[in-house]
């Protein structure tokens, strides 16, 4: 099997686990019988845990000889503690396991995507062709248990993702191309963390790092609780999945069409990024009056510029700010910022939003996409990137 499509293999494993995880957790946990405030806490917690299991299993991951290995760990390691919240009872309990198994399956995207960067360098083929695999996945995913769940248990939510997360583990270890961590082998651990702190002390870079996680963290809302708001709109989860299917089928056409074209047309990624956050201002404005199911559809559409132009504009912004043997740990930290600690404080705030304002609380995501776009026009400006 040729690298990228071995790579292609890696994101359908892990977008379609979070195919179903992301837009059907929340519902999983009302069925435990948890609140707003709890079901946000417990999908937040993870999230801004990150600012420390992020750095920390990046300098744990760069020990390695090869890339994959840690990949298949992390998958392991995330089908027993999804199991093992799928078998107890109880917030705590539950909320523990959740919080493990969200932490590893979480840890594998930024490696993933520089192992992903890496071979496509090495290989010659499109970072966004694997990766937009992963979000074909992913509205397979939506559209598949949205249908089940018409018809069967809620638990069929936690049984797919534990059984995603077993098939990373076996497939990561015995399939990813075999790339190593560096050339020179392992480097000391000492200066792996030295590495991370003058990154972390980088103005320049976190000025990146805030515009690329403000906008991407503009999701919480819409992760946590568009299903839950949806339903009490008189929404069926079959329907629920195809509004979800719709907003990636748009990210797939974006990863496979539009970003080919404008990187042959040299446009840079501070413009894709910049739209991404004026697209994000659009959606959630919109979405917090609960338009009708018929306006949903356009809204859903704006996906391809709210997550895959910014996602995409990111990861590159990052990439040329790294410095040399330093991209695992730059991706990790873009990755605890937008998929991390903004997102994780956005996801805690959605609860008690929900809870008092019903979908009125899309508005406090307009507002953080707004911070995103100051940023960006500050990296603008200090970096220069265009």
């Amino acid at each position: 099997m040729i690298p990228a499509r071995r790579m292609a293999l890696q994101y359908v494993l892990l977008f379609g686990a979070n195919g179903v995880s992301l837009p059907f957790a929340g519902l999983w946990f009302a069925a435990q019988g948890f609140s707003g405030v709890e079901i946000g806490t417990l999908l937040a917690a993870p999230m801004l845990a990150r600012v420390v299991t992020g750095p920390v299993l990046a300098v744990w991951a760069d020990g390695f000889t090869r890339r994959r290995t840690p990949i298949a760990i992390l998958g392991a390691v995330a089908a027993l503690a999804y199991a093992g919240a799928g078998l107890t009872q109880g917030v705590w309990i539950q909320g523990a396991l959740w919080w493990v198994g969200a932490s590893a399956m979480a840890a594998t995207i930024p490696l993933t995507d520089v192992l992903n960067l890496a071979s496509a360098r090495r290989h010659g083929f499109a970072f966004a062709w694997p990766r937009g695999c992963g979000s074909a996945a992913f509205v397979a995913a939506n559209v598949l248990m949205g249908a089940v769940l018409a018809r069967a248990s809620i638990d069929w939510v936690i049984v797919w993702i534990v059984v995603a997360g077993a098939l990373i583990a076996v497939t990561a270890s015995a399939f990813l191309p075999p790339e190593p961590v560096s050339d020179d082998g392992p480097g000391r651990k000492r200066d792996r963390y030295a590495g991370l702190a003058r990154l972390a002390l980088d103005p320049g870079f976190m000025t990146a790092i805030l515009a690329i996680g403000a906008i991407q963290a503009t999701h919480a809302f819409y992760y946590g609780f568009s299903a839950i708001a949806w339903k009490a709109q008189g929404i069926s989860e079959a329907m629920t999945g195809l509004l979800w299917a719709v907003s990636v089928v748009v990210e797939i056409a974006f990863m496979w069409v539009i970003e080919p074209w404008r990187r042959a047309r040299g446009i840079g990624p501070w413009l894709v990024l910049v739209l991404g956050g004026c697209a994000a201002v659009v959606r959630w404005t919109m979405l917090a009056v609960a338009p009708p199911l018929w306006a949903l559809w356009p809204l859903q559409a704006l996906h391809a510029l709210t997550f895959a132009a910014t996602y995409l504009a990111g990861v590159e912004i990052i990439e040329r700010l790294a410095p040399p043997g330093q991209h695992t740990g730059a991706q990790t930290l873009n990755s605890v910022m937008a998929a991390g600690i903004l997102i994780g404080l956005a996801t805690l705030a959605a609860g008690p939003l929900y809870d008092r304002f019903g979908t009125l609380g899309y508005l406090a995501m307009t507002g953080l996409a707004m911070v995103g776009l100051l940023a960006a026009w500050r990296l603008k400006r200090v970096l220069a990137v265009s």
